[in-house]
């Protein structure tokens, strides 16, 4: 049998950094979203850690529905205003292919192009 490290690390800001350091590991995805305003960070790591063809899924993307909805107050306002920004960039960035679904709080898949 091969010599297969596995990684697994639960909430834990270093965990990209931790994933990056394994060795002989079969990628399948990577998945960020336990922190909403990690998202940006996380999109600049996740990006560097997968290999052209891999998966990356951001969790929070639409929150409930609130990107669609008119201008709120205070916290949902600030957050609100941060995923249109993030959705944003994503949709932008050439060097990914997204898909953003509507389920729950929102995903958004993404292939790494190149």
């Amino acid at each position: 049998m091969a010599d297969w490290t596995k990684k697994t690390i639960l909430r834990n800001d270093a965990l990209l950094q931790k994933i990056m350091n394994a060795n002989k590991t079969v990628e399948i995805a990577v998945f960020t979203g336990y922190s909403l305003l990690a998202l940006p960070e996380d999109g600049k790591l996740t990006l560097k850690l997968v290999k052209i063809g891999g998966i990356i899924a951001y969790d929070n993307t639409l929150r409930y529905g609130s990107v669609a909805e008119s201008e709120k107050e205070d916290l949902i306002k600030k957050f609100r205003n941060f995923l249109i920004e993030f959705n944003t960039l994503i949709a932008a960035d050439p060097r990914v292919e997204s898909s953003l679904l509507s389920v729950g709080d929102g995903l958004t898949l993404c292939r790494r192009l190149y």
